[in-house]
């Protein structure tokens, strides 16, 4: 296995697109939820507690920064099996595939919930499966620079869902955010703790830096997605804080899509109908990202063509998900997902990132004695 990759030219990607990808892939059926979990850790300084989060993401995407110009043109299966050796490595890239996986099965679950709660109460889940793997196949089918610019575009396309906010901000009570700065350090710790699944993602900066063409403007775009990401978070459980008032928020679950039905406009009366169906656009880039970096990883570790791997994923996918029928079941897999999903993101980088340095200069002092 090749530790540092050669990408031909037509695979290549611009940094510009980083800022796209890291929003793409953090923002998804998680911040639909999140206000309520927030608030119940941090309670009315839960704005704090995301402010926090979004320190830690900056300092964890400059500890990936600094693991990967440690190698030439290196991704996470690479550093791995480069660092801990060839069984070793694949058993860690193993577990990062099934990483990817369980947030891409997660995400398709509760996005189900979702259409079966507010639009197509009896609709099967496979059904719906089915109909959303199309899309996600036929994106990753087309390769790295097609999942990208499906990623681009999407964006752009689901914009507009933000500026229909302005109703609520406009009923909310903004002295539901008082008193401030009554929440204790624990507490907001664990509020930013909660929204780790939220927030989860920016591991694929270190699956997809090697197709970045130009690597040295790479931080830029990835320090503004993770800031765009932040402050959607941050501006939903505000306005969910003010419009919900503290004892509503702890009883609603889908805290945004209930804004999105309270939004009242003359020439629409159910625009939370519109939003669920929409919001296919917005979790389409996190399954597409996710899909092809099961594949890519797979294809790294076990030299098994990315169509082949596809096709077995989306098999195992539509056998699986008829075994998840209740909600408990779905909000089970999310929390197991969150669970260990915040070490595998949050922490191993910073685990990893001495063991690398100590493992390079070892080597320096190796090749040193040499001469």
């Amino acid at each position: 296995m090749e530790i540092n990759l050669s990408i031909k030219p037509g695979n290549r990607i611009q940094a510009f697109y980083l800022f796209f990808i890291i929003t793409g892939i953090q923002l998804g059926v998680g911040i639909i939820g999140a206000p309520r979990y927030i608030f119940m850790e941090a309670e009315r300084d839960s704005w704090l507690s995301i402010l926090i989060a979004f320190v830690y993401l900056c300092l964890l995407a400059m500890c990936m920064f600094f693991i990967l110009k440690q190698y030439e043109n290196a991704d996470y299966f690479g550093i791995q099996v480069d660092i801990f050796g060839k069984w070793l490595g694949r058993i860690l890239g193993t577990i990062l595939i099934i990483h990817f996986g369980m947030s891409f099965f997660s995400i398709l679950l509760t996005y189900i919930e979702v259409i079966q709660l507010f639009i197509y109460h009896a609709l099967p889940n496979l059904v719906i499966t089915i109909l959303i793997m199309i899309l996600v196949l036929y994106t990753v089918f087309g390769g790295i620079r097609v999942v990208v610019g499906i990623t681009f575009l999407l964006f752009l396309s689901t914009f507009w869902l933000l500026l229909v906010l302005y109703d609520p901000i406009l009923r909310m009570n903004w002295f539901n955010l008082l008193p401030i700065f009554q929440t204790s350090f624990p507490d907001l710790l664990k509020g930013a703790r909660a929204t780790s699944y939220t927030l989860t993602g920016v591991e694929i900066l270190m699956v997809i830096y090697p197709f970045i063409q130009n690597k040295e403007k790479a931080k830029l775009p990835v320090f503004l997605g993770l800031a765009y990401t932040t402050l959607m978070l941050l501006i939903t459980t505000i306005v969910s804080i003010g419009y919900f008032s503290a004892e509503g928020l702890r009883s609603i679950d889908w805290a945004l899509l209930i804004l999105y039905k309270s939004a009242s406009f003359t020439f629409i009366e159910r625009l939370d109908y519109i939003v669920v169906v929409v919001w296919l656009m917005v979790i389409l880039p996190n399954l597409a990202l996710s899909l092809w970096a099961m594949s890519f990883g797979i294809k790294r570790l076990y030299k098994v063509p990315q169509k082949v791997t596809l096709w077995i994923i989306t098999i195992l996918i539509l056998i699986i998900v008829n075994f998840f029928q209740y909600d408990y079941e779905v909000s089970n897999m999310t929390n197991l997902v969150g669970r260990y999903g915040f070490w595998i993101t949050y922490v191993y980088p910073f685990i990893l990132l001495p063991i690398v340095l100590v493992k390079k200069n070892w080597r320096k002092r190796k090749g040193s004695d040499r001469l």
